[in-house]
């Protein structure tokens, strides 16, 4: 799918150049494209090259909270709830175990932990699948709440937003975590009531004491002036980071790790995985880049403000739209949208916020749903696509709303 999209983007480009140059007469639209295309392909290379720094250093924090046993105690907390919502899966089996450190990985954003863990526990739900081909309930739940889980350190986009140039790049905290929460609530209610799982006391303490907690946090924000909101979620997330280093790194002496070695090792594959974006940044960003240089993505989006405006909405909010549409199919592409876009209108733009909000509400559905039930041979997903996609909606009206409630744009 990301193929043909990404051919599309080309072709558009294309179509749209060459319809500038026989009908609107602009004899220089192809050396426009052929120039996005280049500044575009070195724009992404330095934005990688810059996250190198922040990539080792964050991935080495990870890493030391990791062997200290962060990971293994937020996995306990998660276990008495997962028991509850995977009423198929046996008390004492191994699929609970790896569940639970799974989304516990996620939570943390220790995605390189998260992925490898998570394709354990598809395939240990898969033993207890009495219909190889088909997905179970167990492993329909699993994913959806994977797809949208919540996220409460997403440092690669606080990573993009202070290379771009951001005045606070954490300032977008507190509205990731009011999206990303809303996101895996929609997706877990949706997949609950078609599986009409019982919601006892413990999974009603869990919705009831996470919904309260993030509503809290909401009204608290509510009541401040519209000019304080950004600085404080930027304070708040500033102070969950630091705070969660030092508890960390008090951790690593408790349990005696050695952090320094620890860090170093996380580190190394911080420096990895920056290196390893390059190619998809440059394929992305160039090909969005050429879109946008020719006119197509700019006739579109004008059609859809045109469109929100016809309903006496504001159409600020299109600006991340493009982020939006391709969340669900791609984290790569999701990604260089955040970046052309904080690169066009700025990172401190209600378009800049709006698209990392939108970037960190929910996670990429349709490439989960290839990497987890593909690695187990499943070919009939049942409404696994619905409650994803269900999930995605959630989170990114959440995301507009909680851009508007903090930066300033209001209806």
């Amino acid at each position: 799918m990301l193929n043909a999209i990404w051919i599309g983007f080309f072709l558009t480009a294309f179509a749209a150049a060459l319809f500038q140059f026989l009908v609107h007469g602009q004899q220089d639209i192809f050396a426009v494209l052929i120039k996005a295309g280049f500044d575009n392909a070195k724009t992404a290379f330095e934005i990688a090259l810059g996250l190198t720094g922040v990539m080792c250093l964050w991935l080495g924090i990870m890493r030391i909270g990791e062997k200290a046993g962060f990971l293994v105690v937020l996995a306990r907390w998660l276990s008495p709830l997962f028991s509850r919502i995977f009423p198929d899966v046996p008390k004492g089996h191994p699929a609970l175990a790896s569940i639970t450190m799974n989304m516990a990985a996620n939570m943390l954003g220790l995605d390189n932990a998260a992925t490898p863990i998570g394709i354990k526990a598809m395939q240990e739900l898969q033993e207890l699948n009495p219909d190889k081909d088909t997905a179970s309930n167990a492993q329909i739940m699993f994913l959806v709440l994977n797809a949208s889980s919540v996220t409460l350190l997403p440092v690669t986009i606080f990573t993009y937003r202070a290379q771009m140039g951001a005045v606070d790049p954490t300032d977008v905290f507190v509205p990731i975590l009011m999206a990303t929460y809303c996101s895996t609530l929609a997706g877990f209610l949706f997949v609950a009531l078609v599986q009409r799982i019982r919601l006892d006391s413990v999974v009603l303490a869990w919705i009831g004491g996470l919904t309260l907690a993030v509503g809290s946090m909401a009204a608290w924000f509510l009541r401040l002036p519209a000019q304080e909101m950004a600085a404080r979620s930027s304070l708040v997330g500033n102070l969950v980071l630091i705070g969660l280093i030092a508890t960390f790194l008090l951790g690593a002496l408790v349990k005696r790790v050695n952090a320094y070695e620890a860090f170093i090792e996380g580190a190394k594959d911080g420096f990895q995985t920056a290196v390893t974006i390059i190619p998809y940044l440059v394929a992305m960003l160039v090909a969005i880049g050429m879109l946008r240089a020719s006119g197509a993505l700019d006739v579109f989006m004008n059609g859809v403000r045109g469109m929100v405006m016809s309903f006496g909405m504001d159409p600020a909010w299109v600006s991340g739209l493009p982020t939006m549409l391709m969340k669900p199919l791609s984290g790569s592409g999701a990604r260089a949208m955040m970046v052309e876009t904080m690169k066009t209108f700025g990172p401190d733009s209600f378009a800049g916020h709006l698209a990392a909000i939108i970037q960190g509400s929910t996670e990429t559905t349709f490439y989960v749903l290839a990497v987890y039930f593909g690695s187990v041979g499943i070919k009939r997903m049942r409404y696994a696509v619905a409650g994803g996609l269900v999930a995605d909606l959630a989170g990114m009206v959440a995301a507009v709303l909680a851009a508007y409630l903090f930066f300033g744009r209001h209806f």
